[in-house]
């Protein structure tokens, strides 16, 4: 059996805005959860009886914050999408920015990816098989 990602983890510099941001865009649940060492947020991207996906968590960015421009220093994790626009349009409200432009993968979806308010790099894919 292959190995599956089964947690994220989004690196924040301020956890009160990075939960804001991923409860008005993606609508999830994340709920704060103090551990004995480390102040820790816990996301739920979806109910737990429905298949697939993965949920992670928010913790404070352990270093400083990559510069804008630079290429990823991690995972980039996308959410799927019924409706490119909707989020788009709730990505940039939210006070996100778009690092590359919503493009086709031809055939299959349309893809794009985005940073969020602490300067992670993020996609949203929507399935539509006429995509070109």
């Amino acid at each position: 059996m292959p190995n599956r990602i089964a947690h994220f983890e989004i690196h924040a510099d301020d956890l009160e805005r990075a939960a804001k941001f991923y409860r008005e865009v993606f609508d999830w649940k994340i709920d704060k959860w103090t551990g004995p060492d480390i102040e820790y947020w816990m996301v739920m991207t979806g109910k737990q009886d429905e298949p697939g996906g993965i949920n992670g968590g928010l913790l404070k960015r352990p270093g400083t914050r990559p510069a804008e421009g630079t290429c990823n220093n991690a995972y980039v994790c996308t959410a799927v999408v019924e409706n490119y626009g909707t989020i788009h349009d709730k990505i940039l409200a939210a006070g996100g920015k778009v690092a590359m432009d919503k493009f086709a993968i031809k055939g299959m979806a349309w893809q794009g990816y985005y940073l969020d308010t602490e300067g992670n790099t993020f996609g949203i894919h929507q399935a539509d098989p006429s995509a070109i």
